[in-house]
């Protein structure tokens, strides 16, 4: 089914291009994902948003589009969980959440996802679910004047992205579930496992505001601790790939990568040049340990798409206002590890059992079972 939206999207954008071509003009709509977003806050605008919220809460049958940024181990999870909680709780309230319909990919493509926001819109969805933060922004771009509540899953900083005024007073039509992590944390494991590591590697998309900012709060404690840092980007799997022979080749002591979802798609491509290299390449998010990253460090996926339907639910069917919705940040202490790279790069990761709230073992797989 997802693959029947992809090809959908992208036949009607190859019509719109046709047409505009034919025409001599063109406007250009695929940045729309890129540009700052602020939040309104006029009365009007969470009146109505308010008013949207009340009026679906006497429907029996509910449009919910989904709409995942790109496809990997993260979002899939989430994903699954979303669908699987709406169907539980649809039963337990005796309305149906249709999701079957309106459940996107945009494949990581600021264009396909525009397309994807107008057409959830034409279609007439109660609410918008993106998950990531590019996916997000676009879908509040394209509900500004409509007030169609979105309720976001994975976004790291959400008053930093600005889709909300604030974690506990959203502000309008948006609210969500924050996978925000201990940056700080993170770090600690690295000088756990190796006190003398004195420089340390950034591998991230520099084009995702959410890694960009967990990078910075990196070399902000490397430069508390006296550790030298180089940073490698790419905004695509062969440039990521790329990147990381570079980081190799510095002989870095280790590499941090944040919630990003470039770097996500590319780890099963990357995680050899590490293991043979012995880095331990440190992430956070436990898809990343799956994909083969010595670490992943965050929440766990699987609630976070639980507690995001429970909110949809909450706001369809109880007509509860997403403006006064706080955001729900989940607690992110959960340590994963690869067993088998552990072994590579030769750490005991029992070390960590002191500095988490769970540690969890893993194996190098695609997806999560």
């Amino acid at each position: 089914m997802m693959k029947r939206k992809m090809m959908a999207v992208v036949l009607t954008m190859a019509m719109a291009a046709a047409m505009i071509g034919g025409c001599g003009n063109s406007t250009d709509t695929s940045n729309a994902g890129n540009s700052t977003n602020t939040t309104e806050s006029s009365a009007d605008a969470a009146d109505t948003a308010k008013d949207t919220a009340q009026n679906t809460a006497d429907k029996t049958v509910y449009k919910v589009g989904i709409v995942q940024y790109v496809d990997d181990a993260s979002l899939n999870q989430i994903e699954k969980a979303i669908e699987a909680e709406l169907d539980a709780k649809g039963a337990e309230l005796g309305v149906t959440f249709d999701y079957a319909d309106y459940t996107y990919n945009g494949q990581a493509d600021s264009s396909a996802l525009n397309q994807i926001a107008a057409d959830l819109v034409a279609e007439g969805v109660d609410v918008i679910i993106p998950i990531a933060t590019p996916a997000a922004m676009i879908m509040q771009n394209a509900t500004e004047d409509n007030q169609i509540p979105v309720v976001f899953s994975a976004v790291s900083d959400p008053v930093g992205a600005g889709l909300v005024a604030s974690a506990d007073a959203p502000g309008v039509n948006i609210t969500g579930t924050s996978d925000a992590i201990d940056v700080a944390q993170i770090m600690d494991f690295i000088l756990a496992a190796d006190p003398d590591a004195a420089k340390i590697g950034f591998l991230y998309d520099k084009s995702q505001d959410s890694s960009t900012s967990a990078i910075q709060a990196a070399k902000d404690y490397c430069d508390e601790h006296g550790i030298s840092y180089v940073e490698k980007t790419g905004t695509t799997t062969g440039e990521i790939q790329a990147a990381a022979d570079s980081l190799v080749a510095e002989k870095v002591d280790a590499i941090f990568t944040p919630q990003d979802n470039t770097v996500m798609t590319a780890e099963l491509a990357i995680f050899e040049k590490f293991a043979d290299a012995g880095i331990p390449h440190y992430t956070s998010a436990d898809s990343f340990a799956l994909n083969g990253a010595f670490l992943g460090y965050g929440v766990n996926y699987e609630t976070l798409g639980t507690k995001t339907a429970d909110m949809v639910a909450d706001i369809l069917a109880n007509g509860a206002d997403p403006a006064t919705t706080p955001v729900e940040t989940l607690d992110s202490g959960i340590v994963t590890v690869n067993t088998e790279i552990a072994e590579k790069v030769g750490i005991d990761y029992s070390i960590f059992k002191d500095m988490c709230s769970e540690l969890i073992e893993t194996v190098t797989a695609e997806e999560f079972n």
